[in-house]
């Protein structure tokens, strides 16, 4: 997966105060819900980072949230979970990712998501991680993030995994 190209005169920017969130609108309740009331909030308190792509006209195209959190060693599969101890283990969470009606169909999500790994990845030079956590909301996103190689975590057919293996394999040198 190579870096993110987005169209001339758009940026990612960390959320602020200043930024439309209101306007957003992405089809999903939950998503716009988070963004709108809950993603700065959260953001001050340091317990997550959320990047918004702004387009030209300074308006909200896109945005995904990233947080840290633990998974317990038997929540993996085995062939993940055997060589690790037996204890809660850090992961890197993808908490939200979200395009604007008006963008949809047109590879943003997959462009952000691309982003978003980049900075794990990154992060995980420093922080290690043993996967990459995604709560999925219905079956489109888990259709959507199945074919980027995450993975079901048994029992669990809403929550995907990224090992970080994979992560590392995807990533493309930067120049």
């Amino acid at each position: 997966m190579s870096g993110a190209l987005f169209p001339s005169g758009w940026s990612l920017e960390t959320v602020r105060q200043s930024h439309p969130r209101r306007l957003f609108d992405c089809g999903e309740r939950a998503v716009n819900d988070w963004l709108r009331t809950k993603a700065l909030q959260h953001q001050s308190k340091r317990l997550s980072a959320t990047k918004v792509l702004m387009n030209a006209d300074g308006g909200i195209a896109g945005f995904y949230t990233l947080a840290t959190g633990q998974i317990d060693f038997g929540d993996l599969p085995p062939a993940i979970a055997r060589a690790l101890p037996r204890r809660g283990l850090p992961v890197a969470v993808l908490a939200w990712l979200g395009v604007h009606t008006t963008y949809q169909g047109r590879n943003l999500g997959t462009q952000l998501l691309a982003h978003a790994l980049r900075d794990c990845h990154d992060a995980g030079q420093t922080f290690a991680f043993v996967a990459v956590i995604i709560d999925c909301l219905n079956d489109r996103a888990r259709s959507f993030y199945r074919r980027w190689d995450f993975e079901q975590l048994p029992g669990h057919p809403y929550r995907l995994f990224l090992d970080a293996r994979t992560l590392a394999a995807m990533m493309v040198p930067r120049d």
